[in-house]
């Protein structure tokens, strides 16, 4: 059983340039074809019950289309994986004042010029929280095993053998031990078990904080009070509910700066931060294209 859908996607939508522009292309359930650029991703329906895996691509006509393969699936069904791709893909995202802003320098050019900027998340705030704690602190490998571990053993198995990503029931169902020895998770072991006890008890919503009226500084806060989340998963989970005032720097994020605008010596965060003020609320987006621009060279 298969199925095509079709998204219509903005004028300054880059299907390339949002699935490959950061990491999350490459951690479990979703699953990258660099070759033919291609995203796969296993949708749940609102209880889990039901998964179908699903793979994106750029049609020909400028859409984005949606294939779709595994049990049949209902209206509601396939009107969720609809809203789901395009919260993925940030259709409808704004970028027009951000476009202004790299306009304004000559090295900045190429981002409008490529329609780059949208950066590519989870269907919940919830899956990029937990992924986003599992970059802390440990390299890029570390991350993709935790998240590979995690999803492969407390995800729901579709009927193509891949996984969905864990429920918070899910996750709170299982010990410290489990994340410890099994997730491989170190030190932040703890931290999941009291992050899906909290969502699954409805003690917290990160959902939320997509809408959320709050001044970017105290959601920031409330962000830290997830046990995990200091000021880098913070700013990067700002990023990914669309708030761009943080730099969400990183070891990565500072070699990067050193090679490209500091000759190749360190220097202090604050000297980062103040490069990229002049581009205010936009500052943590321009930074993060400025840093990425030779992906697809």
């Amino acid at each position: 059983m298969s199925k095509t859908l079709f998204l219509d996607a903005p004028e300054d939508f880059s299907f390339r340039r949002t699935i490959f522009s950061h990491g999350w292309c490459e951690l479990l359930p979703f699953m990258i074809d660099k070759e033919n650029w291609r995203l796969s991703y296993v949708f749940a329906d609102g209880n889990s019950k039901s998964l179908v895996s699903a793979t994106m691509s750029d049609a020909e006509d400028g859409r984005v289309k949606i294939e779709i393969s595994g049990a049949k699936i209902g209206k509601n069904f396939e009107k969720k994986i609809l809203r789901d791709t395009r919260h993925v893909l940030r259709l409808d995202d704004d970028l027009s004042e951000f476009y202004k802003f790299t306009e304004t320098e000559k090295r900045l050019d190429w981002v409008q010029a490529t329609n780059a900027g949208r950066m590519l998340r989870s269907p919940t705030v919830f899956e990029d929280l937990v992924k986003t704690i599992c970059t802390t602190n440990c390299s890029w490998a570390l991350t993709k095993k935790m998240t590979t571990n995690l999803v492969e053993k407390l995800g729901a198995k579709s009927e193509n053998g891949k996984y969905a990503f864990p429920t918070a029931e899910a996750m709170a169902n299982v010990s410290v031990e489990f994340y410890k020895d099994e997730m491989r998770a170190g030190y932040r072991a703890p931290f999941f078990v009291e992050l899906a006890e909290r969502v699954a008890a409805g003690k917290l919503n990160p959902e939320s904080w997509l809408a959320s009226d709050l001044p970017t500084k105290e959601l920031k806060k409330e962000m830290k009070t997830v046990k995990g989340v200091g000021v880098y998963a913070a700013d990067n989970l700002l990023k990914l509910v669309g708030r761009y005032d943080g730099l969400a720097l990183d070891s990565w994020l500072r070699a990067q700066f050193y090679k490209k605008h500091n000759s190749e010596k360190v220097c202090a965060d604050k000297d980062i931060e103040k490069f990229y003020e002049r581009f205010g609320a936009w500052r943590g987006l321009v930074m993060w294209c400025d840093m990425t621009e030779r992906w697809f060279v």
